[in-house]
């Protein structure tokens, strides 16, 4: 039997058809979309803010972080809601996904690093790729999705509510 710390717990998730995950102990929880209140002068990728129990959660929509194209909401689209370490400090983000599939376990072994290839999104986001039911499964780095800059921006934005 392997050791329990060579096998990774992930969330994925379905962004533009392709399978993304997450490791599932920086999820908080997910959600169906609530309104969004609409922040001015935030990048394109922010969608705006939501009342999580009283605290003020940026929501990012991660097809246009991405650079995908901008998707309709649909039954299954949600918001994962997770924790992104920024020098040390702890950021609750919201996540817009086109919909959450399953938690799946996969062994470090499983999980290639990232390929170095011409892409419609820089690779530097994720921190490996491993292969699930037949498909592949691009594993995010979550703490390298947003740069600090972007994650300032918004931490300073929500202290200024």
């Amino acid at each position: 039997m392997a050791e329990e710390s060579d096998v990774t717990q992930y969330l994925t998730f379905v962004l533009d058809g392709e399978v993304f995950a997450v490791d599932v102990s920086r999820v908080r929880e997910i959600l169906e979309i609530p309104s969004i209140t609409k922040v001015p002068q935030v990048p394109v990728f922010m969608r705006g803010v939501i009342n999580l129990r009283g605290c003020v959660v940026p929501v990012i929509d991660l097809r246009l972080k991405f650079n995908m194209r901008e998707a309709a909401q649909t039954v299954n689209t949600c918001i994962i809601v997770v924790e992104v370490n920024m020098d040390g400090e702890s950021i609750v983000l919201g996540a817009v996904a086109d919909s959450v599939q399953e938690v799946i376990e996969m062994e470090a072994s499983q999980v290639e690093s990232a390929p170095h290839i011409g892409s419609h999104f820089k690779t530097e986001f994720i921190s490996g790729m491993g292969k699930h039911d037949g498909r592949f499964v691009m594993i995010l780095d979550i703490d390298k999705v947003f740069s600090a800059v972007e994650l300032d921006a918004l931490q300073n934005h929500d202290k200024a509510e």
